[in-house]
């Protein structure tokens, strides 16, 4: 049966305006129709808007934005820097509890990223979400000319090759939802991940029809000019012809293939690939679901709202959370799960999901409700594209500030460490190393305790300084890079364990000796590490992270 969500709320997937919606059911949790609202109207700025300017695109009042602001920061979902607010990595946890229940990214992303290495072209993944589609996994390739979009965006139906694929399934209310659309909105403005175009909407129906037929659509440059790419859809075979699970799409610019050399050259290629895609879906066994205790979700809430006040809205904070209750083995979940999951209530619960519903981000099947695609709209574009470097920034500045030293975030480039990210102090006398600068690794903090995680063994007297270095769990280095400069350093470990960066704290020996700098900056050096890896480890649940 198709999902149980109002006709008010938008097609292009944006949600429903919590500041004027009158079609809200009664049971609606407001706060949380706003606090969303909020996180909508920061995803379309960028990630980052001042309060003011989020007061005036939302049209709510700035006592209101203020209140909603300091619960999203109270959650981790936002930082709050300055006058400005700045969508923070772990509002990734609501897009990735979609990925985990919907599983198709932890499953076929690998047959994705060979297809890419394969073809040397980018190859996505993407899902239907109503009249549009999002993409759930993107494997890119780096060139000068290359098009690629965020994961999570929100692309028309009509101008994506994925989109004829999924129109084919579309039922009278589907086409009759997409007329509307496209009378109400003849340019695609709508959609903000793509450049609006009169005239996007010609032959759409013949080329759904044609997609229908032939199993498989091309994108001809609908996007913009020299973009081009061939889709085939992965369908759950099981039995007879299967609905479609996700898209497989391949883009390429006109520099590297026409239309006519797509189908030619790569569709099969890329048909080949599918198959394998589809035998996975096929003898990869249902997720049983799993209990989950209780999150202590009251006692937060409790301790927050005693702490901030009036400033903190808990209804929002629990409605939030409800999308976090679904993940791995938790696909679909019934009131009771819901209510489980988080520790709230059950009548807390079900106004959450009523709520949550009536703006597109549930989906509900008798007594059983699912997360949609729409999920992924609520910060995750953004965010999916920063880098460690980015995600770090934040916290080696209040590092820096806290020690009055300067921090810094480096990655090990063959025998050598590079700076990719730093907080410099404001003293006379301090360590003087721009972004970008190449030291070598062993003769640095930063490089032993990413050393002391390599497999291979170096010289015997290497070998015994790294095995302490590894022991410990931090390398101090005292003047043996420069006369006077004194720095210890912990590794940054991503969700596997291995060590994908460093952070140090650099300064010159006279101002603490290595006894103090073991135990003054060492711990807080821990703790800003441990706050780093907890963004990188949400950030890349299913995307790789670069370095910077």
């Amino acid at each position: 049966m198709p999902p149980n969500v109002p006709s008010a709320t938008p097609a292009t997937g944006t949600g429903a305006d919590a500041t004027t919606d009158s079609d809200a059911p009664p049971e609606a949790v407001v706060p949380l129709m706003r606090g969303i609202t909020v996180l909508l109207r920061l995803t379309e700025a960028g990630g980052v808007s001042s309060l003011s300017g989020l007061e005036k695109s939302t049209g709510l009042a700035r006592s209101t934005v203020d209140r909603i602001t300091a619960t999203l920061a109270r959650r981790g979902y936002v930082r709050l820097d300055g006058r400005d607010a700045v969508l923070a990595p772990r509002l990734m946890e609501l897009g990735n509890a979609y990925l985990a229940a919907l599983r198709l990214p932890g499953l076929l992303d690998a047959h994705a990223d060979a297809l890419a290495d394969e073809l040397d072209e980018s190859v996505s993944l993407a899902v239907g979400d109503r009249d549009g589609i999002r993409f759930i996994h993107q494997a890119t390739r780096r060139r000068a000319m290359s098009l690629s979009f965020r994961i999570g965006d929100l692309l028309p139906a009509e101008r994506t090759a994925p989109g004829s694929l999924f129109a084919t399934e579309w039922g009278e209310a589907e086409w009759a939802r997409w007329r509307a659309r496209r009378e109400a909105d003849p340019e695609g403005r709508g959609f903000p991940a793509v450049p609006p175009r009169s005239g996007a909407y010609d032959a759409f129906e013949e080329r759904v029809a044609s997609a229908r037929a032939q199993g498989w659509a091309l994108d001809d440059e609908l996007i913009e000019p020299g973009l081009v790419a061939v889709s085939v859809p992965v369908r759950n075979r099981g039995s007879g012809r299967g609905r479609i699970a996700c898209v497989a799409n391949v883009v390429s610019h006109t520099s590297r293939h026409t239309a006519e050399s797509l189908r030619e050259v790569l569709l099969p290629r890329l048909r080949a690939t599918v198959d394998v895609m589809e035998r996975v879906l096929r003898e990869t066994p249902p997720s049983a679901g799993t209990s989950v205790a209780p999150s202590g979700l009251a006692a937060w809430t409790g301790a927050s709202k005693q702490e901030l006040g009036r400033e903190f809205v808990e209804s929002l904070a629990r409605g939030l959370t409800v999308i976090t209750s679904f993940d791995a083995g938790r696909a679909e979940l019934t009131l009771t799960d819901v209510a489980q999951a988080t520790g709230l209530a059950r009548a807390t619960a079900r106004r959450a999901l009523i709520t949550l519903e009536h703006l597109g981000y549930v989906e509900s099947y008798g007594r059983v409700f699912r997360l949609t695609p729409r999920v992924l709209g609520l910060g995750f574009p953004p965010l999916s594209m920063l880098p460690l470097s980015e995600i770090a920034a934040p916290h080696l500045a209040a590092l820096s500030a806290r020690l009055h030293d300067s921090a810094s975030l480096a990655v090990l480039v063959g025998d050598e460490i590079q700076y990719v990210a730093r907080a410099a102090t404001a003293r006379i006398l301090s360590a003087n190393i721009t972004v970008g600068t190449r030291l070598p690794a062993y003769a640095t903090s930063l490089g032993r305790v990413m050393l002391a995680d390599l497999p291979q063994r170096p010289a015997d007297d290497a070998a015994v300084a790294l095995d302490r270095v590894r022991r410990d769990g931090y390398a101090l280095v005292d003047a043996e890079l420069e006369e006077g400069l004194r720095s210890v350093a912990v590794p940054v470990r991503e969700r596997s364990g291995r060590v994908v960066a460093a952070v140090n704290v650099a300064m010159h020996s006279g101002r603490r000796t290595a006894e103090e700098c073991v135990r003054e900056v060492l711990p807080a050096l821990r703790a800003t590490v441990t706050s780093i890896e907890a963004d990188l480890h949400v950030a890349g649940r299913f995307r790789r992270v670069p370095a910077g």
